[in-house]
């Protein structure tokens, strides 16, 4: 032999050294993506704000809004901050872009708003400005982000505040105050009591569903002004005694949905979006055929695609799961899930849709459930987190 390696094992050595960099380069990727991916997630951070009840006349033991930072891929929690001396922040919502977040108090007569630490999610007080009237329960920014509309549950009106450049909330400019005869409820409808505001799809118009006059109003904004002024139509008539309560519009379809609070009964409307009117077209009930006890709904979910609608059940303690029919937008039920604790106050999907949570305000929990994306049914997720009394979730992801 001359010392040289035969040509067969020169073509083996070859091909290990070939092996040895393809797997340096398919590590070199993994680690790459991996890396990439932990920086997006650094990036943005998805958090959830847990807002509560805090006061005896509110059967309330709560302490503040509770922060946590929320894993994207499990759906699970991290608690991050307690910001406490609050009186019943009973729901949040947060700024399109994320950097503030805005509170109404069960039984005040103000709102409270919040910066959002970017790189942590944490939470600052900034200011409050007065509501015009008392017991806000629920509140919506328009398009612009330069107003903040909120519902007075306990005097039957419906403010609009200014919204400062910084954040912060002006008191309000406009006062408006809903019409019309109570339900025959003797305890639950004394009076208007308007239960939530939602915009329209296109931002023009402004939904009301009044529990108290057994009515859904319907408002013009105006951006530029920032003032509401009634439509044509005003406002549709509800059963006597349905209690409209919250209501979403699908994102495409001209279609609204109302949760009937006290019937446990879900509207299906058709909605004109040229002159703002509401023509009902279907109802349904939130329960099983076979449930014989007390319940009244509470929160209405909607799917990002417009598929599925889910609504809360106190009492029987579930979320109903309707299919949306895609030409009509009339719902179909198919199902209930236990939210795994009493009185779901709110049901709300994470903006990936991955995931539902539910508060059940009785039983101090936040039960988180995954949704299957094609056919919406919820299963568990197995993480309960404890938080007490709570009534409602803002979600929120830095820039």
């Amino acid at each position: 032999m001359d010392g040289k390696k035969p040509f067969s094992q020169c073509i083996a050595d070859f091909a290990k050294l070939i092996l040895m960099h393809e797997r340096s380069t398919r590590r070199d990727v993994l680690l790459a993506g991996l890396s990439a991916a932990t920086t997006l997630r650094a990036a943005k951070a998805s958090y959830a704000y847990v807002g509560c009840y805090t006061t005896a006349q509110r059967h309330g033991h709560g302490d503040g809004i509770h922060a946590y930072r929320m894993d994207p891929e499990t759906g699970s929690w991290t608690h991050i901050q307690r910001l406490g001396d609050l009186v019943n922040p009973s729901f949040l919502i947060p700024s399109r872009d994320c950097r503030f977040l805005y509170s109404v108090h069960g039984d005040e007569q103000y709102a409270t708003s919040f910066a959002v630490d970017p790189a942590t999610g944490m939470l600052r007080r900034l200011n409050q400005a007065a509501t015009g009237g008392s017991n806000g329960v629920h509140q919506a920014l328009d398009r612009s982000g330069k107003f903040m509309v909120v519902a007075n549950y306990g005097t039957g009106t419906v403010a609009v505040l200014p919204v400062r450049p910084d954040g912060t909330l002006a008191d309000q400019h406009q006062l408006v105050s809903l019409p019309g005869q109570p339900g025959p409820h003797k305890m639950e409808q004394t009076g208007s009591h308007p239960h939530q505001v939602v915009f329209d799809p296109s931002g023009r118009f402004l939904m009301v569903p009044d529990k108290g006059l057994d009515r859904v109003f319907v408002f013009r904004f105006d951006s530029t002004s920032g003032r509401l002024s009634p439509t044509a139509q005003a406002s549709v008539q509800a059963r006597p005694g349905a209690g409209p309560r919250h209501g979403a519009f699908h994102p495409t379809l001209p279609v609204a949905w109302v949760a009937n609070e006290m019937h446990s009964t879900v509207t299906t409307f058709a909605w004109n979006a040229s002159d703002g009117s509401l023509k009902p077209i279907q109802i349904l009930p939130s329960l099983p055929a076979d449930f014989t006890g007390n319940n009244s709904c509470a929160e209405i979910a909607i799917s990002n695609d417009g598929r599925f609608v889910y609504i809360s059940n106190r009492g029987h303690d579930s979320v109903a799961i309707f299919a949306v029919n895609p030409e009509s937008g009339t719902l179909s039920s198919f199902g209930w899930q236990s939210t795994q604790g009493r009185t779901p106050r709110f049901i709300g999907l994470d903006p990936t849709n991955r995931f539902l949570y539910a508060t059940n305000e009785q039983s101090d929990t936040v039960v988180t459930f995954h949704v299957d994306p094609a056919s919406g049914r919820l299963t568990p997720a197995g993480q309960v987190v404890k938080n007490a009394s709570p009534v409602t979730i803002a979600f929120a992801s830095s820039r």
